[in-house]
């Protein structure tokens, strides 16, 4: 037997105790996480994340069969800066080699601190090509791509799962990862049928804490202080992903992390300094992508910030009509004029 085949045997049957140990340790520094959302969490929102005290910041999905086919766009998610650290590369696809190519490619070019792997995501394009939450229904799969990820890295991999795909299976399924590598295992309390459907299954996300000894992050309608720390109490979880909550409150993140410290509770931002964030967000979007792509894409991000606002919904409609960062700051200049609307105090 080779000396790399047995190396790769040794860490795949867990003796290589001490680099696990290690690997482990950092998911269990991250209480609360900016979950990665295709469309929302590029470059510009995670640093806003981070500055407002998520702990670690994910990419957006990325396709490791088009990076493997040299997809220009794929390798263009990956892009991050340093404030956005600890920061992991998510990477979705149905082929080890795929995956395995796109892991080493990510480490090798990018240097993320993780290698994530979406087995997650329920929208159909995804699960039709067996990617995403389609690989819940096959544990010997799932756990010969997390094996091919991490024998192809040197950095942790994490995995994404929901609580199954028809039928709720992620407390097996996940021993089944952690037996082939991975580090930590974010769970979404739904299964792919019941998609976005509230409420989120707590009670999954508990049996996942308990079926496996790596750190398990929950995740799913985490949109208040309250909800985060209904998730520690009930699942016992190392920590929690915040995901659509964050969208126009990049705020949420220092707010829970405060009750966790059993400290006072943040001032919220004015709607002045709120719409200052956004505009951060916006200028940071326009030197990584340019003006013309990044207010295109900043109309879905304006959207939430304005909530609450007087007159939200002309603003809403006036986003789609966004195309410089003068015409942003117009709205905003509007919107400073409504003012907020009473009752929309933060959760």
């Amino acid at each position: 037997m080779s000396g790399h085949m047995r190396l790769r045997l040794c860490y795949n049957s867990g003796m290589c105790s001490q680099k696990r140990k290690n690997d482990q340790e950092l998911f269990r520094s991250f209480r609360v996480m900016l979950a990665p959302m295709a469309g929302f969490t590029d470059s510009s929102f995670r640093a806003v994340c981070r500055s407002f005290g998520a702990d670690a910041t994910v990419s957006e999905m990325i396709s490791a069969k088009a990076l493997r086919l040299g997809d220009r766009r794929s390798r263009q998610l990956m892009y991050f800066t340093e404030a956005e650290r600890p920061f992991g590369i998510q990477l979705f696809g149905a082929d080890p080699e795929d995956i395995a190519f796109g892991a080493s490619y990510a480490e090798k070019n990018f240097s993320p601190d993780f290698i994530d792997i979406n087995m997650g995501c329920p929208a159909p394009k995804i699960t039709g090509s067996g990617a995403g939450s389609k690989l819940m229904t096959d544990s010997v799969l799932s756990g010969e791509i997390v094996a091919a990820a991490v024998s192809s890295v040197s950095v942790p991999v994490s995995c994404k799962i929901r609580a199954g795909y028809h039928e709720t299976n992620a407390d097996s399924f996940s021993a089944v990862l952690e037996k082939n590598g991975a580090s930590c295992i974010y769970v979404h309390g739904r299964t792919r049928d019941r998609m976005y459907s509230p409420p989120v299954d707590l009670d999954i996300i508990r049996r996942v804490r308990e079926a496996v000894s790596v750190p398990v992050i929950g995740n799913g309608d985490i949109t208040s202080v309250e909800d985060a720390l209904r998730m520690f109490r009930e699942t016992k979880c190392g920590g929690v992903m915040v995901g659509r909550g964050s969208l126009g409150e990049p705020f949420l993140f220092s707010r829970i992390k405060a009750a966790l410290d059993g400290l006072p509770e943040p001032e919220y931002p004015s709607l002045e300094e709120k719409l200052e964030v956004l505009m951060r967000q916006a200028e940071a979007s326009v030197n990584e992508k340019g003006e013309s792509l990044a207010m295109r894409e900043m109309r879905k991000q304006a959207v939430y910030y304005f909530r609450g606002v007087n007159g939200a919904a002309s603003l809403r409609a006036a986003c789609v009509r966004i195309e410089k960062l003068s015409d942003l700051a117009d709205l905003c200049g509007k919107a400073l004029d409504a003012g907020m609307s009473s009752g929309n105090a933060p959760g």
